[in-house]
């Protein structure tokens, strides 16, 4: 088959397979292409879309970014369920077999450095966030119209107050739940808190943290970050994984969607 070759990730040789049905990038099958002792997944990509300027097009394309980016993050979901992938960079492409394999020798001692270190672990992802406005404790009851404008301006230092208090609070405990995590895990990443117009997520984003777990320890980290979603009215935890691990695996890698 013709077309550029699309990279994935690199990984060490694994033995059971993926998933029968699984299709990559513009529907085309990964496929692995061992060489040395690392393997490069891999799938055939037109170059009309895929090519240097298509490609770079492309890009600022949102809808097929985020096709492309959908069906990236699907194949590295289908290899962290059977093997340790590092991945690379969505749209990384590569004339023919050729390429990819002096990409890989050309980074070959710092793959295997790297896959050494991540060899059985995970990424879990835990974000903090406090809600913009508290609800009120009476929905049902309207609040008492305000006697005067003196009366009106009381009661808006007192809602900011209330809410710069909830925000200190979210980041102490924001602060006291990654040390936490932190002691948990090999070893963490702080990511910059995610931006509301960018994420779609409700509420002021306080902690974006990544942590390397080993998979066996998984549980007991997962238990761990349960244990505090129900904390403190008006602040919410969200944990996410497992996922490769992104946020270790070195200059190489994108970050994950959503991230």
């Amino acid at each position: 088959m013709t077309g550029l070759r699309y990279v994935y990730a690199v990984c060490r040789p694994f033995g059971t397979p993926l998933q029968a049905q699984l299709t990559g990038v513009g529907g085309d099958p990964p496929r692995l292409m061992p060489h040395h002792d690392l393997v490069a997944v891999v799938s055939h990509v037109p170059e009309g879309e895929f090519g240097e300027e298509p490609l770079r097009a492309n890009l600022e394309d949102l809808d097929w970014l985020t096709a492309v980016a959908r069906a990236h993050q699907g194949v590295i979901d289908a290899l962290t369920t059977v093997t340790t992938p590092l991945p690379l960079r969505l749209g990384t492409v590569f004339r023919d077999d050729s390429g990819v394999r002096t990409m890989i020798e050309a980074r070959e001692e710092s793959f295997t450095r790297t896959l050494d270190r991540l060899e059985g672990r995970v990424e879990w992802g835990v974000k903090v966030y406090v809600e913009s406005e508290r609800e009120p404790e009476t929905p049902a009851e309207p609040a008492a119209k305000p006697a005067s404008g003196r009366d009106y301006l009381r009661r808006r230092r007192m809602a900011t107050k209330s809410q710069d208090d909830l925000w200190q609070r979210a980041e102490t405990f924001a602060t006291q739940l990654h040390e936490s995590l932190s002691g948990s895990a090999e070893d963490s990443r702080l990511h910059a808190p995610q931006n509301p117009a960018l994420s779609g997520a409700a509420g002021r984003n306080v902690l974006n943290a990544a942590y390397l777990v080993p998979r066996a320890g998984s549980e007991e980290f997962v238990e761990k970050v349960e244990t505090t979603k129900d904390g403190i009215p008006g602040i919410r935890v969200e944990l996410t994984g497992p996922w490769a691990a992104y946020s270790f695996a070195g200059e190489e890698t994108a970050e994950k969607e959503g991230s």
